[in-house]
């Protein structure tokens, strides 16, 4: 095992190790403490890039009120591209890497960058694992329950502490992400989740959208009478950030058709759904001081519509 690097901090410069420097990090599961290093991955070999910010916590999807912590404290996210899922199934989830400090470098602008060779990315694409069994697929999705533990609600107080002390975000951000997460709580607790939710309509509208296409977020009595008690439409929670997008013009990201499930690693089929231009996750409302992994809203077609005169 490689010695440890020095703590990364927001916005150094770091570079992705070879793929033979890699291949010493990893275990049987290809792995390093439960996280794996995923063939989509291996083409950042070589390459550099800004350090995004320390995983002092992140969530995982169907429980964003519990938070989660990376044992070891030697995680962080970069300025890359997301997860593309080629790997696992063509998975739409576009999930944000994460990155152990021991598979970085810390580099400056005047370091020689180092050339990769394609056979030695081939080489540890070969080594590297995808999958458990026919139907469950093997990323940091499904094992992040395995790579990170629950933090009690003094731990999660003291990592928005950290955050701040680490250079995630300035004691100014972080008390406007606690603040949005009290007055959540405050309208939950008086108001409920939605107001006046009821039963989940038909899912009749299916406006086959495609990427790069100009479309409107319905008011937010439109969508409320798609939901149920829940918050949800057909299993898929409309969250209370996406209020802040009702009545806004947009355009189409992609659809989004299958993501694989954190924890489980099963594929799961979505329909009439896509994801929206700069539409993520704004979970400091409803996780204490936000986390890292910045996910994806999901939007059923029903909640939107083609602007008037497309």
């Amino acid at each position: 095992m490689a010695n440890k690097p020095q703590r990364l901090r927001r916005g150094d410069l770091v570079e992705v190790k070879s793929p033979d420097d890699i291949l010493q990090t990893l275990d049987a599961d290809c792995a390093v403490d439960h996280l794996p290093f995923m063939p989509e991955m291996v083409e950042f070999c070589g390459q550099r890039f800004r350090v995004a910010g320390r995983v002092e916590k992140t969530c995982f999807s169907g429980s964003m009120s519990t938070m989660l912590a990376f044992p070891s404290n030697d995680v962080v996210t970069l300025e890359t591209p997301r997860c593309c899922g080629s790997a696992h199934g063509g998975c739409q989830k576009a999930c944000t890497i994460f990155w152990r400090e021991t598979w970085l470098r810390s580099v400056d602008d005047g370091h020689q960058v180092v050339r990769v060779d394609e056979e030695s990315r081939q080489r540890l694409r070969s080594r590297l694992k995808t999958s458990t069994g026919p139907t469950t697929y093997f990323c940091q999705a499904s094992e992040l329950l395995k790579a990170a533990r629950p933090l009690s609600r003094q731990e999660r107080f003291v990592k928005c502490l950290s955050e701040v002390q680490d250079g995630n975000c300035s004691a100014l951000e972080m008390a406007g992400r606690v603040s949005a997460w009290l007055a959540w709580r405050f309208r939950r607790t008086v108001r409920g989740a939605n107001s006046t939710s009821r039963a989940a309509s038909p899912d009749a509208e299916r406006l086959n959208l495609v990427a790069g296409e100009p479309i409107e977020v319905k008011a937010i009595d439109e969508i409320r009478d798609t939901l149920n008690e829940a918050g949800r439409h057909r299993g898929l929670w409309f969250s209370p950030d996406m209020r802040r997008s009702c009545g806004a013009r947009t355009q189409v990201m992609a659809r989004v058709e299958r993501i694989i499930v954190d924890g489980t690693g099963e594929m799961r089929q979505l329909k009439n759904t896509v994801s929206l231009e700069d539409s993520r996750c704004g979970c400091s409302q409803i996780a204490f001081g936000g986390c890292a992994r910045n996910e994806l809203n999901y939007w059923r077609e029903i909640w939107l519509r083609r602007p008037a005169g497309q």
